[in-house]
């Protein structure tokens, strides 16, 4: 009696994988397809859009990659190279705007960005050549005014701020209604305007000294009512990342929950609390509705913050646009320096940020 032997089926454990560039082919090739057709409709006189141009080319580069990929190597890796284009189709989509925003304010603004704008205030100055009085646009005042004001608010919202966290985190009980009351009320304030910030610094100050209440230290505490939430938030979530574990070694020592949390738990956070600090001071140092309320604007100089105007950058790119002098042409180009000066101002203290939370976070986490 014969018996008949089946060779047991093999399946491999390696499917299929498209070529590694593939999906950069796939895009050239749909963007030549793209390009051919639309071609054949400008011939026909319906016009070439660079814009349609761009989207035809992806939509076709999509459909061909799901096809190639689907055949090729399956329907989970086509459901996931899809979804990863449509992921980098955002991220494009999201970084044009800013990359526009700012090559716009570095072409308009490079050319006036010296060191005499950057050292010297606004003033009049007699040129013998035509025997007139001309006005010598700089920024000297606004930047000062910028890191004064910024330098207060910073002062007072962070130590504020870190301190509400560490309660909400390390001392208070989830239905305790001191702390319910303290997140509703950092909720309510992270959805304020900006400027009803500085109608409420305004007014407090105005019932304060009188209506003459224009001052730095006014503009800063409008300042501290947008910057205190985003501390709290930024803090409390770094706080919430240092593991239990930590704390309950440290209380286990013998240690005070003070000593815990001074020398365990924000020597462990602190990296992020720096970064969330920063991104609450590139929250306001920008803030111009509420500056020009409570501070007003002015070129002469003044680093007195509890007596007169004070110029900032983003109220002297809005005021060189707004209220121009006699030479507008002169206004504005003094307002996109104002602008880049600005810009690289938020650059230097995100770069000091990096290093200082690099050198301040414990040892085995550099």
């Amino acid at each position: 009696m014969s018996q008949t032997t089946t060779a047991p089926t093999v399946r491999s454990l390696v499917a299929g994988q498209l070529p590694r560039r593939n999906e950069l082919w796939l895009w050239l090739a749909s963007a030549a397809v793209s390009a051919a057709i639309l071609g054949l409709g400008a011939a026909a006189g319906a016009g070439f859009s660079v814009i349609g141009w761009i989207v035809f080319a992806t939509v076709i580069q999509l459909i061909a990659i799901g096809i190639a990929s689907g055949v090729v190597e399956g329907r989970r890796r086509a459901v996931d190279r899809i979804v990863r284009t449509l992921v980098t189709i955002a991220f494009a989509l999201a970084i044009i705007p800013l990359i526009s925003t700012l090559w716009t304010v570095i072409v308009n603004g490079i050319g006036q960005l010296n060191w005499t704008f950057i050292s010297q205030a606004t003033h009049s100055a007699y040129d013998p050549k035509t025997f007139m009085v001309e006005t010598v646009t700089g920024s000297l005042q606004a930047t000062v005014g910028t890191l004064i004001i910024t330098g207060i608010a910073t002062v007072i919202s962070v130590p504020i701020g870190i301190l509400t966290a560490i309660y909400l985190v390390e001392y208070s009980r989830p239905n305790q209604w001191m702390a319910r009351t303290v997140t509703f009320l950092v909720d309510v304030m992270t959805g304020i305007p900006s400027i009803v910030a500085g109608l409420f610094a305004f007014s407090l100050f105005s019932l304060i000294v009188g209506p003459k209440a224009f001052s730095g230290f006014s503009a800063a505490i409008a300042l501290c009512v947008l910057m205190i939430p985003t501390v709290v938030r930024s803090s409390e979530e770094m706080l919430r990342l240092v593991p239990a574990d930590l704390r309950e070694a440290s209380l286990a020592l013998g240690t005070s929950k003070f000593v815990t949390i001074t020398r365990v738990v924000l020597p462990t956070a602190i990296a992020g609390i720096i970064t969330g600090v920063m991104l609450a001071i590139a929250r306001v140092i920008g803030e111009t509705a509420p500056i020009f309320m409570a501070a007003s604007f002015t070129d002469n100089f003044n680093a007195n913050p509890f007596d007169g105007p004070m110029q900032t950058l983003p109220v002297m790119a809005y005021t060189g646009y707004k209220f121009p002098s006699s030479d507008i042409a002169a206004s504005n180009a003094a307002a996109w320096g104002a602008a880049l000066l600005l810009v690289i101002l938020v650059v230097i203290f995100n770069l000091i940020a990096r290093i200082a939370s690099r050198a301040l976070r414990p040892k085995g986490m550099r």
